[in-house]
């Protein structure tokens, strides 16, 4: 069973830090509430698995990530998946997370190794509150 252990927002698009919390407001049509890294209609929320974090051993958060799931590979989930996180949040899968310069502002070369491993974009279809411990169902 998949699960959300990590959710995260930025407070301003370059500041290069993820805030933290035990939950947030998933909006159609925006992200996640707080989020400076929010850019509809695409690119409003970032999944990332929690296991590719700690193969190239970086701490959850740290790549912006907004939702952290764990026992998953979120890179299998095709582009249209639909993903429900809680009771209400659906999200569907937009794109693939190319890994960009910044992850080598965080260790030199972590781009590279960050390869298939940074994660899929996706927006927010049906609004709600998501949680650290929230179940992620594939729809």
């Amino acid at each position: 069973m998949a699960t959300i252990t990590g959710v995260w927002t930025s407070p301003a698009r370059k500041s290069g830090r993820s805030v933290a919390h035990e939950s947030r407001r998933a909006t159609a049509g925006e992200g996640l509430e707080g989020c400076a890294h929010a850019n509809p209609p695409k690119r409003e929320v970032l999944f990332v698995s929690a296991e590719h974090l700690e193969s190239v051993g970086v701490v959850p958060g740290s790549i912006r990530e907004n939702l952290t799931v764990t026992g998953t590979d979120v890179e299998q989930w095709p582009i249209g998946q639909r993903v429900r996180v809680g009771d209400a949040a659906v999200f569907e899968i937009t794109m693939v997370c190319d890994p960009c310069h910044r992850m080598d502002e965080l260790r030199g070369g972590l781009r590279a190794e960050l390869e298939g491993k940074r994660g899929m974009l996706a927006r927010v279809l049906e609004s709600g509150d998501v949680a650290v411990g929230d179940v992620v169902e594939l729809l």
